[in-house]
Formats: C-alpha cells, sequence, structure tokens
C-alpha cells in the first residue's frame, strides 16, 4: 500500500496504480470478471435461459417465451427421444436371425420366465426357434451359466410380451435404449443447468453407433448401462436436493442475502433421502445384470460422499471431511451397498426357491451333495450353494482368455480400434434385398462400431474435462470423468481376459455428456458478445453436423441392409475394421 493524494490533497491508502491485479489488465482486451455468486447461488445454481436476444430475433413476445422455455423442459428431451426411438424400433426384427451372443441370452432369458433358471439347450435350438417358435420345448436340466438374471429376466418380458422371435428378445433392449436417450436428456439439463446442452446430449447418444446397435440387440450391456445412467441421474438428483436443504438453513443477512455458517454447515442432518435410495436400488440391478455393476457401486458411493463433502464446505463448514464423516458416510453407506447387495440377492429369488434335489437350477443341490461337511453347515443350504455357485462363477470370468476373433484391447476402445461383427451375410445380386444389377455380390453386416467421429471428438471432450476438474475444480467434469473411468479403467485389470469393445456402452452417456460439455463451451458462456456467440454456434453446429453425416453413413453397417460388397469396402476405414 502506498500513500497517495484524494481530490482534496488529503493522503489516502489505497493499491498502487501502477500494480494492477491481472483481470484489470486484461480489460483492455476485452475480458470481463465474472459476477461472484452468493452462497445459495452456488449451492443451488439456477437454470440457464435462452439469451432474449433469441426471442427478439425470431419476434417472439416476452410472455410466450417463458412458455416455451417451461415446455422445453420435458417438450424438447421427448422430441430428442421421439427420435431415438423411431430409429431404434425400425425394423427390428431384422436381421431375422440368432445374431452374436444372443444366441445364450434369447434362450436364457425365455427359461427363465418359464421355468426360473437356465436350462441346457440342443445344438440346432437357434434354428428351430427361427423356423417355428411355438413347436419349440424347453429342456428342463439347468444349465451352467455365468452372467446374474435381471438382464435376461428384461430380455424375457419382451419375449412373454412378443413371443420367442428376434422382434421379442429385441424388444426391452430397444425400448430401455430410447428411454436412456430421454434419461440422458433431462440428466445433462441438471447437470449444465441448460435444456439447450441437455437435449445436445441426448441427440448425441441417439445417434451414437454403439449405442444404437445395442439397443437393437438382445445382449446385457446396454441393460447394464441403463441402470447405470438411472443410478447416476438419481443421485444427481439427490445432490440437489441436498444442497437445498443446505441453502434453506442457512441465515439471512440483513441485506436479504444468505450466509455460510459454520454451524449449519457442519452439524445439519440431511434428513430423509430416497434419491439415494433410489441409486442403490439400481446399482444393485446393474450389479444383478453384470458383475462389472461393483466398480460404478463402488466409484459412484465415493462421488455422493465427495459431492456432501463441496457441498457443507460451500455453506461454510471449517471442517467439512470430519462434518460428513460425522453426518452423512453412514447414511450414504446404508443407502447404497446394502441396499445393492439386497437387490442382487433378491434377484435369484427363482434360483433359490427351485428345488434342491437335483432337478432345480444348476449347483442348487451343491450344499446337499457335495458341500456337506466343513465350517459353514450351520447356514442354509439356498446360502451354501450361491456362495459356491459365486465362486464357480468368479473362477470362470478371471480365468477366461480363450482367443475370439472380434476381440480387442481397451487401450483401443475409445478410438474405435476394433468393432465386433454381430452378423454377416454375402447376398448374391437379386437375393435377400441385394440389388439386381450389382456388378459383384452384396455384404449385409451388423457392426457394433460407435459412430467414429463422436468417438474421436470424445477423445478431446475427456481431455477438456480433464483440464475443467484439474484446473478449475469444475465438479461437472468430475463427474463425467468419474462416470468413464468407472466403466472404462476396470478393463485395464484384466488386459489377458477375452473382452470386447461392446462393454465399452456401459460409459458412453459420459461421452456424450463431456462432448456436450465440450460443444458448450464452444458455443460460449451466457453473456458473451453476439460475434463470439455465432462464431461459437456456427462451429459447434459443424461438429453435430459432421457426427449426424457419420451416422447416416454407417448406417447400412449397423443395421444389416445389403450394400454392394464395394461399398461396405469403402466403409472400412481401418484395416482392423474387417
Amino acid at each position: 500500500m502506498t500513500k497517495t493524494a484524494s481530490s482534496t490533497g488529503a493522503p489516502t491508502d489505497r493499491p498502487d496504480a501502477t500494480v494492477q491485479p491481472w483481470p484489470r489488465r486484461l480489460r483492455r482486451f476485452g475480458y470481463t470478471a465474472r459476477p461472484r455468486q452468493g452462497v445459495r447461488e452456488r449451492l443451488v445454481p439456477p437454470y440457464n435461459e435462452p439469451d432474449p436476444r433469441l426471442w427478439k430475433g425470431l419476434g417472439i413476445g416476452e410472455a410466450t417465451a417463458r412458455r416455451l422455455v417451461a415446455l422445453s423442459a420435458w417438450g424438447g428431451p421427448l422430441l430428442v427421444a421421439l427420435f431415438a426411438g423411431v430409429l431404434r424400433f425400425w425394423n427390428l426384427g431384422s436381421p431375422k436371425a440368432v445374431i452374436f451372443d444372443e444366441t445364450y441370452y434369447a434362450k436364457d432369458a425365455w427359461a427363465l420366465i418359464h421355468r426360473g433358471y437356465e436350462v441346457s439347450w440342443p445344438k440346432n435350438a437357434d434354428a428351430s426357434i427361427l423356423a417355428d417358435p411355438s413347436s419349440v420345448q424347453i429342456p428342463t436340466d439347468a444349465s451352467y451359466v455365468v452372467h446374474p438374471p435381471v438382464g435376461k429376466y428384461v430380455i424375457g418380458i419382451g419375449e412373454w410380451l412378443f413371443g420367442l422371435e428376434p422382434f421379442g428378445w429385441r424388444f426391452m433392449t430397444a425400448l430401455l435404449g430410447t428411454l436412456s436417450v430421454l434419461m440422458l436428456c433431462r440428466i445433462g439439463r441438471r447437470l449444465f443447468r441448460s435444456t439447450f446442452l441437455g437435449c445436445l446430449a441426448g441427440l448425441l447418444l441417439a445417434v451414437d453407433g454403439l449405442h444404437f446397435v445395442m439397443s437393437r440387440t438382445a445382449l446385457l450391456d446396454l441393460v447394464l448401462m441403463f441402470f447405470v445412467l438411472a443410478a447416476f441421474g438419481c443421485l444427481l438428483i439427490d445432490r440437489d436436493k441436498a444442497r437445498a436443504r443446505l441453502a434453506a438453513a442457512l441465515p439471512i443477512g440483513t441485506d436479504g442475502v444468505a450466509r455460510p455458517d459454520s454451524g449449519v454447515a457442519g452439524t445439519l442432518r440431511l434428513g430423509w433421502r430416497p434419491w439415494r435410495l433410489a441409486a442403490g436400488l439400481c446399482l444393485g440391478l446393474a450389479f444383478a445384470t453384470k458383475w462389472n455393476g461393483l466398480y460404478i457401486l463402488a466409484a459412484f458411493g465415493l462421488l455422493t460422499v465427495a459431492w456432501d463433502v463441496g457441498a457443507r464446505r460451500v455453506a461454510g463448514a471449517r471442517r467439512p471431511y470430519t462434518a460428513v464423516l460425522r453426518r452423512d458416510i453412514l447414511p450414504a453407506f446404508v443407502s447404497t451397498v446394502p441396499v445393492a447387495l439386497a437387490t442382487y440377492v433378491a434377484s435369484w429369488a427363482a434360483w433359490i426357491a427351485s428345488p434342491s434335489d437335483g432337478t432345480g437350477g444348476y449347483y442348487r443341490d451343491w450344499a446337499l451333495n457335495a458341500g456337506q461337511g466343513g465350517s459353514f453347515t450351520w447356514l442354509p443350504d439356498w446360502l451354501r450353494s450361491f456362495w459356491h455357485y459365486e465362486n464357480k462363477v468368479y473362477d470362470f470370468h478371471v480365468g477366461l482368455n480363450s482367443g475370439h476373433t472380434y476381440e480387442s484391447n481397451p487401450w483401443s476402445w475409445l478410438v474405435a480400434g476394433r468393432p465386433v461383427s454381430y452378423f454377416y451375410e454375402s447376398p448374391a445380386p437379386g437375393k435377400d434385398g441385394c440389388p439386381a444389377d450389382t456388378v459383384d455380390k452384396c455384404a449385409r453386416e451388423v457392426l457394433a462400431l460407435g459412430t467414429p467421429a463422436l468417438w474421436w471428438a470424445a477423445c478431446f471432450a475427456l481431455a477438456y474435462c480433464l483440464w475443467r476438474w484439474g484446473l478449475r475444480r469444475d465438479w461437472r467434469a468430475g463427474a463425467l470423468l468419474c462416470g468413464v473411468a468407472a466403466g472404462y479403467l476396470p478393463w485395464f485389470a484384466y488386459q489377458e481376459r477375452t473382452i470386447f469393445v461392446f462393454y465399452a456402452v456401459v460409459f458412453v452417456p459420459f461421452l456424450c455428456l463431456a462432448l456436450a460439455m465440450l460443444l458448450g463451451a464452444i458455443i460460449g458462456p451466457p453473456g458473451s458478445s453476439e460475434r463470439r456467440r455465432t462464431a461459437g454456434a456456427a462451429t459447434a453446429g459443424v461438429i453435430v453436423l459432421l457426427i449426424l453425416w457419420n451416422f447416416i453413413y454407417f448406417w447400412p453397417l449397423y443395421t444389416g441392409e445389403p450394400i454392394p460388397v464395394d461399398q461396405w469396402q469403402q466403409r472400412m476405414w481401418l484395416d482392423t475394421w474387417v
């Protein structure tokens, strides 16, 4: 501080005018500091509204604009979901074939809803089902399976409604794929406080090739993705409601503005949190679909605790970690882990209820036969048999290293290095949809390939999120990175195992959210100059249009439409795709 003369000649204390902070120096280049938010706005940020200049340019009045904004909160996501649903349900029964691992899950689902456990099918069962499903008898001998039952029950609902045929066993994955687009729109809206960015994320998911193909195939991974995304959405709602309770409890100053308070922030109990219980249920259903849901349960459990720490810190807690340890950690654990485990065990209810005399589920009679003796005979027979079964399944998963034509290392997933061919035929000209004037034969393929332009752009989006989280402490970026890491990083511990790129569908929604976040940054924050917003919107629009074009270009490979083989070869951009 230096002494300078005021206009009256009296000395006054003020910063030396020659030593300017960096924001003041940057004003000459057009920099405008963001207005400081109050604690209530930081705890519960308001939703962004479209720039008034947009309504003015469209000639829409203020009252009509308000109604449109209110309607868009659900209207926009519903329109995007309708678009996704039309794509996914269009000609869903084609190819009329049992493609890739549908040979396991379609039949297992049918057996589960009729017998309560999976059975051993004869080798010619697929051909018999396609020829005349009504004549197929369900075997009675139990079969050894290595995945929990929830995903197969979900597939079985479609078969129960529409029969044991391709449309029936793909119906529920198409429905969940469509609903996941709707959920992502709403999740993105809440995460970014922007209906536009939420709908943009949903649109990106709607035109991702991997999500699209998985939505039209009776495999378990799309079901897993749905429950994981639902759990994330539940935790996001819980976060907002918990922070709103904190904000409402803070004292109000004489100026009417809420003030941070260490007493309130450090001791307030956040009460009943049903959305976190719902998240525990969804995570249990995910775990009961495929075991890698366990990693996501652990990651999301840490995430919700970290959100509580951040909320109490913003509210004024001097020791937010201690406050969370005392007030939140036990309820967070009870709401997620025991609920998820109970859901998992409950999903095996039909297996548990099956006879233990050798006519029930696989290994159901283990405790009464091979499992006699030992230190745990005081436990119920069903529990010991169940534990033995789970151990055998674990041994199978960690020891699975048999080679497969389409296996891929997780290092190659983000760059779409090795997609999986679910179905391939080479119809001759004039047959099975192949144009009669085709010079050579046609190619008909269903390829589990993420839309390349989207995935490659998402790599930059992940780098952007790392920067936002690491250097700007943006919790939204951290949440998206958590979702990607939970579904992706565990596979690096099993690089000797036979794994496939379609496992990545579980974190595709988080890639789409990350890309929407990057595109939002390109467009520019609210209040930016018109020139800045116009240039940003044009750039983001070009990226989105390229992704849409890329999806359309690969449409024949996603739907199994026959195309001349030379056109198929043109779409094999990388040698590893063949």
